[in-house]
């Protein structure tokens, strides 16, 4: 059954690019919430579970070596090394791989702005640093729909499903205008204080919470009801073994996706971005998330209205009911191709955690799902 068992304390400042990721900081709408995932599947248990990745039923693409000296850790446990987290901001580079800071890169793009910006803002020493909001900011192979030599970059937002295609990356002079302080302000900054804050005088404590009234000023936001997004470490620019793995493994997702019925094509015939709707699922790469050791390492988010279907295919005409894992984000690690199958079928079309790949999990309050 699901028990509140602690919460945790951060040591450090908590904004996280993924190189620095740690698992001490909370969430910051309420103290950060430690669920044991329960194999059972009553109303009690958090989370369904499957023990083991289900043999392929067809012939996958082969597991690729990996470099000398860099072995994949089969031995040490997975559960428990996704670091805790609040947000993930998903930047839209249209890129496969980056440099191994990931600060460092994109020198004249927008979307390395984002990331440097966000630094800036959020991260140690910021205006709006808070040690209990922990974001994690890492690079995606997603194309952003604003101009790289815009004014503009796109992102992504999990656990809160969404998708910002037009964030401005400078500051602004005038207080009528959006700028990338206004992003942070309506999308990253914490609903409430962690209660450490409580002697925080009022009009600061005004400051380092949310501003929903500032959503207006985003009105392209999509809110991500349908797609699954499946993420893949490729970043070879830090480590090669989720350099080798990550394409790999994109390959082999996107097969078993069109197979299941579901477009991976982020883009609509009329040129537009699609992010979401029905039948069709986001696949990409993502920079350095932690645990290179054990690549390769994937994301699952599972949007709120995600359906399970009984068959191998999301447009089946047969009845369907929510998926037990809808709202949710679910962390992977040591998967290779021959598991890529059973994982599409088990986790994204019937709502079931693969135990064995498990590394952790977050609902969209922020609460932190382990075995």
């Amino acid at each position: 059954m699901a028990l509140p068992l602690r919460s945790a304390v951060p040591r450090r400042n908590a904004f996280h690019l993924p190189r620095r990721c740690r698992a001490s900081t909370t969430n910051s709408r309420t103290p950060l919430l430690f669920r044991p995932v329960s194999s059972s599947s009553s109303s009690s248990s958090p989370l369904p579970i499957v023990r083991t990745c289900p043999e392929p039923t067809c012939a996958c693409a082969p597991t690729p070596p990996m470099p000398d000296g860099l072995p994949i850790d089969r031995e040490n446990p997975l559960n428990a090394t996704m670091a805790a987290y609040a947000q993930q901001v998903l930047i839209s580079t249209g890129r496969n791989d980056w440099s191994s800071r990931i600060e460092d890169d994109g020198v004249g793009e927008s979307w390395g702005a984002l990331a440097r910006g966000l630094k800036g803002l959020i991260g140690r020493g910021g205006k709006y640093a808070d040690p209990y909001n922990n974001v994690v900011l890492t690079n995606s192979s997603f194309a952003p729909s604003a101009d790289p030599s815009s004014g503009f970059a796109s992102a992504f937002i999990f656990p809160a499903f969404k998708y910002v295609p037009f964030i401005p990356i400078s500051s602004s002079i005038s207080s009528s205008e959006a700028d990338l302080e206004t992003f942070v302000r309506a999308m990253l900054l914490p609903h409430e204080l962690h209660h450490a804050h409580s002697a925080v005088p009022e009009p600061r404590r005004r400051d380092m919470t949310r501003a929903p009234d500032l959503v207006a000023h985003f009105p392209d936001m999509i809110d991500i009801k349908q797609s699954p997004t499946i993420l893949i470490c490729g970043h070879g620019g830090r480590d090669m073994r989720c350099g080798i793995m990550g394409p790999v493994l994109r390959a082999e997702f996107q097969r078993v996706l069109e197979q299941r019925g579901f477009s991976t094509n982020n883009q609509d015939e009329d040129g537009t971005r699609k992010v979401d709707g029905p039948n069709h699922a986001n696949l990409g790469l993502i920079s350095h998330i932690g645990g290179h050791k054990f690549a390769g390492n994937v994301i699952i988010y599972l949007p709120p209205g995600l359906r399970t279907s009984s068959s191998a295919s999301p447009s089946s005409t047969i009845a369907t009911s929510p998926n037990p894992l809808a709202g949710k984000g679910i962390w992977y690690g040591r998967v290779e191709p021959k598991h890529v199958e059973g994982i599409v079928d088990e986790t994204i079309l019937r709502g079931r955690v693969v135990a064995d790949h498990f590394r952790g999990g977050i609902g969209m309050d922020g609460e932190i799902y382990r075995l």
